[in-house]
Parts: structure tokens; sequence; C-alpha cells
């Protein structure tokens, strides 16, 4: 079976926001009465509330500018490379506005790097600031394995950062296709150097990285060397402080995910202590725009995975403004029907280290957006860089508690993101995720509402966990006591009676659970799971107000389901009039 990472059509590239160039200019010209320079909304704000200091970007060369800045007493405080930064009063402006040699005028907006907008849209600058009890936190010590298609150690960003090296394509290593670079430096990459790239930086730019390449310079390569690779990374765990696998790739899903090879290995993976991230795949639409449900890829289909869905930020740190990507792979899964993905991070137009020369590099220049050489930074989308971005923000976890064990983590990063209604489970999973929350979940067990560019941003309280833990919510009886391995009593919402049978804490220590749970007013947990009034949950699981969907070993999802005015999801699988069913091909990451 091969893998294959994002194809090109699936990175997404945007124009870069020009701030340091410069620009010469030509004579003026007596300025018309009737003439009005096209003017940005925000200096039409200022202009009308009589603002006394504006600072306004021109068109025009230099001695164009200096003619006008002379003719109306303004002061020129910097020459770009088509333009001028000016800065002017309110009726000096409404009187270059209305110069006929005035073309557009501009206000000199505060703008931040899509890198930044990643960092602050998750509270990662927050929790590298050390906000409210929490220590500053970088992801120091903690080794990230990325099974890629290698990374260029030559980067700025990266020099330094890669520990060891194994190539099991036969190479020494290095980054032919540009992915596994750009992935890297999004986990731990160290801030840029050069003047245009220093404000970008990696997520747990502290941590360090172990290169495990097994993709070509196309991009594309095999399950065996896949296997092979999570295999050598789980063998040398404790030589390389190996706490977290980056797999932003994958493959279709062919079988279930208990005769998935790959699977298995990340199976293995995760029991010997080694959390894996897995990119959701590229498969969210079809060429021509249709929905695709059930198009995530292997072995983001593995319950034991941390599966990852993109986010598209639109280019703000705020939440309240963000959507799923529409490439990003919806669930459930193929064969199986696991809820996935397990939630969703930023992957839209994320900008990260250029492997020098390589094929990404080369073939699309347009996607360059700063620095050059061994400091150049390029930008890609995809559910490959949203895995990225959660290697990154598991690794400032364990730095914070190293104790946290894979389930711990995934436990904590699930309940603290914010639930996406318009997206639902199968679009977003728990929601979107939020490392500042998370950091504060783990230092003191709550579920506090955090605030991220000054919106409040709340917690899902959702939990997915692989089959034979079920799948919980916050609210029912897998609380943060629970997840951090201390004593339990009580749940937010009520009384928890454990039966004798012993479970594993998600972090040390020992948890009595067993085959009924009791929880709350509405819960029963056990081998069958009443969840409220409505939901029961279990080996068979019934879905709904009259048991319409059942959902269990068999696996049937309703004949006759109505989900939402105009969605029928029956044996034949109809959602809507624009959405398809299942991935046979390569799902894209």
């Amino acid at each position: 079976m091969a893998i294959r990472l994002s194809s090109p059509p699936r990175c997404y590239a945007i124009a870069k926001v020009v701030v340091t160039g410069f620009l010469s200019v030509a004579a003026a010209t007596p300025a018309l009465a009737e003439h009005h320079a096209r003017m940005s909304t925000d200096l039409v704000e200022r202009m009308a509330a009589g603002s006394q200091a504006i600072d306004v970007i021109v068109d025009g060369d230099q001695n164009k500018v200096d003619a006008l800045a002379k003719r109306y007493g303004v002061v020129v405080r910097r020459y770009l490379k088509q333009h001028a930064l000016v800065q002017m009063t309110a009726g000096q402006l409404a009187a270059w506005q209305a110069d006929v040699d005035a073309e557009h005028l501009s206000g000199n907006v505060w703008v931040r790097s899509a890198a930044d907008v990643t960092a602050a849209s998750i509270g990662a600058d927050q929790v590298w600031a050390g906000v409210n009890d929490l220590p500053r936190l970088s992801g120091k010590g903690v080794g990230v394995a990325v099974i890629d298609s290698g990374i260029d150690v030559t980067h700025n960003a990266l020099k330094g950062r890669v520990v060891v090296t194994k190539d099991f394509t036969g190479g020494n290593g290095a980054d032919l296709y540009g992915h596994g670079t750009h992935v890297a430096a999004i986990i731990a990459g160290a801030r840029g150097r050069a003047p245009d790239t220093l404000e970008y930086q990696g997520i747990a730019s502290g941590a360090y990285l172990i290169n495990l390449r097994v993709l070509g310079a196309d991009g594309s390569g095999t399950a065996s060397n896949v296997i092979d690779a999570v295999d050598w990374a789980i063998a040398h765990r404790d030589a390389y402080n190996i706490r977290v696998i980056n797999l932003s790739l994958g493959g279709p899903v062919t079988q279930p995910y208990r005769d998935d090879p790959m699977c298995e290995a990340v199976q293995r993976a995760v029991q010997a202590g080694i959390l894996v991230v897995a990119a959701a795949g590229n498969f969210g639409q079809t060429l021509d725009g249709q929905r695709i449900i059930g198009g995530i890829g292997s072995p983001g289909n593995s319950p034991y995975a941390t599966t990852v869905g993109a986010l598209d930020t639109h280019y703000t740190s705020q939440r309240s403004d963000d959507t799923v990507a529409d490439y990003s792979s919806r669930g459930p899964t193929m064969y199986d029907l696991v809820l996935k993905p397990d939630f969703a991070a930023p992957g839209s137009h994320i900008v990260s280290a250029e492997a020098a020369g390589s094929y990404l590099s080369q073939t699309y220049p347009a996607r360059h957006v700063a620095g050059s050489g061994s400091d150049a930074y390029i930008q890609l989308s995809g559910t490959s860089m949203a895995a990225g971005v959660v290697s990154g923000a598991v690794a400032l976890l364990l730095e914070e508690q190293p104790g946290l064990k894979p389930a711990g983590t995934k436990a904590a990063l699930q309940l603290t993101s914010s639930f996406l209604p318009d997206a639902g489970l199968i679009g977003a999973g728990a929601g979107s995720m939020n490392v500042l929350a998370a950091a504060e979940f783990v230092d003191d067990g709550g579920l506090d509402s955090t605030s991220i560019a000054g919106e409040p941003v709340k917690a899902s309280g959702l939990l997915f966990l692989p089959k034979g833990d079920a799948t919980v919510t916050h609210q029912l009886i897998l609380s943060q006591q629970a997840i951090l391995g201390r004593s339990i009593h009580r749940s937010h919402t009520g009384t928890i009676n454990w039966a004798s049978k012993q479970r594993r804490p998600l972090r040390g220590g020992t948890i009595i659970g067993g085959n009924k749970i009791i929880g709350g007013n509405k819960i029963i947990w056990g081998d069958k799971i009443i969840w409220g009034d409505k939901i029961i949950w279990g080996d068979k699981i019934i879905w709904g107000d009259s048991g319409s969907i059942v959902w269990g070993t068999s696996i049937v999802w309703g004949t006759s389901i109505v989900w939402g005015t105009s969605i029928v999801w029956g044996t034949s699988i109809v959602w809507g009039t624009s959405i398809v069913w299942g991935a046979s091909a390569e799902a894209n990451f």
C-alpha cells in the first residue's frame, strides 16, 4: 500500500503582506477639489474622529511623496518600495485625499503572521509566557519522532533540534520533498533569525526531534517503512525520550483497523507510552466540491491514534470565526465507524520552514513568504500541518507533567477543546484544541473558561477513548481526578459509585472502575451505557429518541434516520444532495 502526503493541489497559498518594501516617487500636480482618493475604512473612521496622529501608507515614488508631504506639511516616517509611511492629522488626511495625485490611502494596520495567529489561536503564546500559575513552557526535553519525508537540518529553525536521523528509504535523511521540514518546524522550530522571519516559531521550540524518513522525493512511501519507523521509535523510546510520534501521512482505509498493520503499529506505540498524532487526511470533499463523509485515512482511523482535523483560522487569532477546512477529512471511519477526528487544530495557510531546493520549494515558489536560503519560510495547508501543531502542543503538556500517559494527554486535549456545533462530532470531534486550557487542566484539574484573543473560550468536556475504555464526557465520570490518577469520590454532577473491577488510570496510581458506573443523575456507564434520556452507547449503541440508530458490533447506522432537516443517513448513506460516502482512493495529507 502506498502512503502519500498532501498532494500539491491541497496546499493553499496566501499572498504575503508586504510591510518592509520601499518605492520611489514623481512630481506633484495641483489638487482638484472634486477628486477623492480611495481610502481604507479604518482611515475613514480615524478622519471622522478627528485624530491628530494618523499613520497612513500612501502610494507614489519618493519625489511624489516628498512633494505632497511638503505641500500639506506632513512627516514622512519611512519610504517603502512602492509606498511611503506618512503621519498626519485628520485635516491633512482630508486634504491629501482630495489631491489629484493621490490614488489610494491605507492605514498602517497591525498585522500578524500566520504562525503568530496559529500559536495565539490555540493559546500557545500564553503557555510560552506562563500566564496565571503556569510555568513558562517550551516542550524542553521532550522528544518528538517525525515520521515523514526527512528534515533539512541546515535550516536555521532546525539546527541543533534533530538528535538522531534514521532513513528507511536508503538515503541520508535529507528532505527532498519539503514536507517533513515544514512539519518539523511547526512542532519545534526555533524562532527565525532574519528581520522578516523573527515572528515565525514552532509550537514547542524547546523540544527536540527524531528524524525518521519514510517518504521519497515525491512525498510517497510504503506502509512497511512507516511500520518500521514506528517500531524503531518504540525500541529507542528511552534512549531519546521519545514521547510523541507525528504521522502527517496516511493511506486509504482498506480494512478494519484491527487488521491494518499501520494501526497495529500505532497501538503498539501507545501501549509503550508514546502518544501518536495522526493527520485525519485531506479527503473532505471531491474535486467538484461534494462533501465526503467517512474520508479518514489510515492510520488515523485507529482509535489509539490522536487524529487531527484541520481548521481554517481565517488569518485571525480569534476562535469565533474558525471553521473546519473544506479539505479536512470527516468521520466516521470506514469499516469500524469510529468517531474521528478526535479534535481539530489550525491547518490552513501555516507558515513554517522551507527546505532549500526541495520539490515543494521549486514547484510552488509563490508559496514562499519570507526569508531566503537557510532562513526561508513557505506556506502550506493540510491536516499534516494541523497534526504538527498538535504534536507541539503535546510536547508542552509533557514538559509540564512528564508523568502523563498517552491516554491522559489525549484526554486533557479533548476535554478542553471547544466544541464546534457547525462541524459536529464527525467534522471536528471534541472541537478546536486549546492548549492553554489543557495546560491549566493538567496543572489544577479544572475545566475553567480561558480567554484567547479577548474572547472567552469554554471547554467541551467531550472525550473519546479506544473501545474498551468507552466514550465519555467530563460530566460523566472520567473527571480530571481520574485522568490525573487522583482519588475519586465525586464528579462535578454527582456521586460516582465504582464497581469492584480495577482499571488503569490515565496518569499513575490506580482507579476503581467496573461494569457498571453510575455518575450524576442520568448516567449509567458500563457494558451498556445510558447517556442522558436519549443515548445508549455500549457494545451496541442506540442513539436517538426512538432507538432508530444502532451503532455497535454489527454497525448498522440507520435505515430511516433523518439527521437534520435535509439529511438522511441510512443504508444507502445519503447525506444531503452534495455529500458522498467514503474514500476508496488514496487519502491525501
